[in-house]
């Protein structure tokens, strides 16, 4: 007569789940799997047929059809497992993290993943480890300056407020010079990409003259306006202030945000602002030109075209720029 089977009563929503489950695509083969196998059993054929219709054996359907029974829904997905038996304690992660912060190596300024293993006793993957957990990487260092302008809070506010409530009828533009752009060329053709290899060029380069770029950066559209001269002097600031005179429409007052180079300061641009009224200098803070957006633009400009070009000449170069 065989081993009596638990009896197995779906309700409307466990069968509608345990047919979306056994459907979706996103499953695991496994988790469907058990739910056509308790769909089947529902129907009422015996543990034997059911296994003959899905291809498994009868005591996974019994199995399944039991666990199904006794815990429902929740008894289909998998247990979890107890896994090995820690063998790292808290007092150790807590040592390796006290000396990695309270401490440096005898023989270096900071502590490395086998000089660790080495003073601790652990596995060097074991100091990866409690390292990335907790978010440690003696290896990187940042700098930082500060600034010394003892107007700093108020000039901060000034340029912020630009950027953030420009006036009416203002255009606020950030100006500033990328001064001895250097036209390299490699001394020997580049190793053009491959598969599992990077790009390849050597290390001996060939001068080809420097440039300047003088670069407005509208702060609102982010359009640039932009000019190139061989020399960084007041004479060519000059000539960009007059550039971007021609430029902005003469209706717009023009504030300007500049740092505290010595060529934005000169008593000829000094007479040149106070001819033309409608040209205001905001200044930022000494050592904190990461204020100017248009420093930020360098940037770009220099991680997209400029730092892995190569140009024989400035001409070539300013053509890039351009």
């Amino acid at each position: 007569m065989g081993r009596p089977k638990a009896e197995l009563v779906l309700t409307d929503d466990e069968r509608e789940t345990l047919t979306r489950w056994a459907r979706r695509r996103t499953s695991s083969q496994a988790l469907a799997l058990r739910c056509r196998i308790v769909l089947e059993s529902a129907t009422g054929l015996t543990n034997k047929d059911v296994a003959a219709r899905l291809g498994v054996e009868a005591h996974t359907v019994s199995r399944w059809r039991a666990r199904f029974v006794r815990d429902r829904l929740e008894g289909l997905t998998d247990e979890p497992r107890p896994g090995g038996p820690r063998k790292i304690t808290d007092d150790q992660v807590e040592e390796v993290i006290v000396r990695t912060l309270e401490s440096t190596p005898r023989d270096a300024t900071h502590w490395s993943t086998r000089a660790m293993a080495k003073e601790v006793g652990l596995s060097q993957s074991a100091i990866s480890r409690i390292w990335r957990t907790f978010g440690l990487k003696p290896h990187l260092v940042d700098t930082f300056k500060l600034s010394k302008d003892p107007q700093f809070i108020e000039k901060v506010r000034d340029v912020v407020g630009l950027y953030l409530a420009p006036p009416e009828h203002a255009l606020v533009l950030c100006v500033d010079e990328k001064t001895q752009i250097q036209a390299l060329d490699r001394s020997a053709p580049v190793l053009p990409m491959m598969p599992g290899m990077p790009e390849r060029r050597n290390h001996d380069y060939v001068r080809g003259g420097v440039t300047t770029l003088f670069a407005a950066l509208n702060a609102a559209t982010g359009e640039v306006i932009g000019q190139i001269h061989r020399r960084h002097r007041a004479v060519e600031f000059k000539k960009f202030l007059v550039r971007i005179d021609k430029e902005v429409p003469a209706g717009l007052d023009v504030r300007l945000i500049c740092d505290n180079a010595s060529t934005h300061k000169t008593p000829a641009i000094q007479r040149w602002l106070a001819a033309h009224p409608r040209f205001h200098v905001h200044f930022t803070p000494t050592s904190s030109s990461w204020l100017n957006q248009v420093e930020r633009w360098f940037g770009l400009l220099t991680d997209k075209q400029i730092r892995r070009g190569a140009h024989k000449n400035v001409q070539a170069l300013e053509k890039d720029i351009r």
